[in-house]
């Protein structure tokens, strides 16, 4: 079963650091299989307080999408992502 995963950035505070997660981050995807639905595009707030941007990432199962979080080439850029701003990251499965 399908998971996706949901960076939501609640604020930036530092462009040098989310440069730095920019040029590391695709290298963490190499070896996984996930598709990007969503990537900081235009988005509208519904509820709760505004945001500057999102992204969905979708892998084939929970697990995998743990396995690429928790990888040593992605946890190597996300310490630059979490330098740069203040994000909420969440797995979820699908229905």
């Amino acid at each position: 079963m399908p998971a996706y995963v949901v960076f939501i950035r609640e604020q930036s505070t530092d462009q040098t650091e989310l440069q730095l997660y920019s040029q590391l981050a695709p290298a963490g995807l190499a070896g996984h299989s996930v598709t990007p639905l969503a990537m900081y595009g235009a988005y509208q707030v519904l509820e709760g307080p505004d945001i500057e941007g999102l992204a969905i990432l979708e892998f084939p199962t929970f697990e995998e999408a743990q396995a690429w979080y928790f990888s040593p080439a992605y946890q190597k850029a996300l310490k630059h992502r979490l330098r740069g701003g203040r994000y909420r990251g969440i797995i979820v499965d699908s229905v």
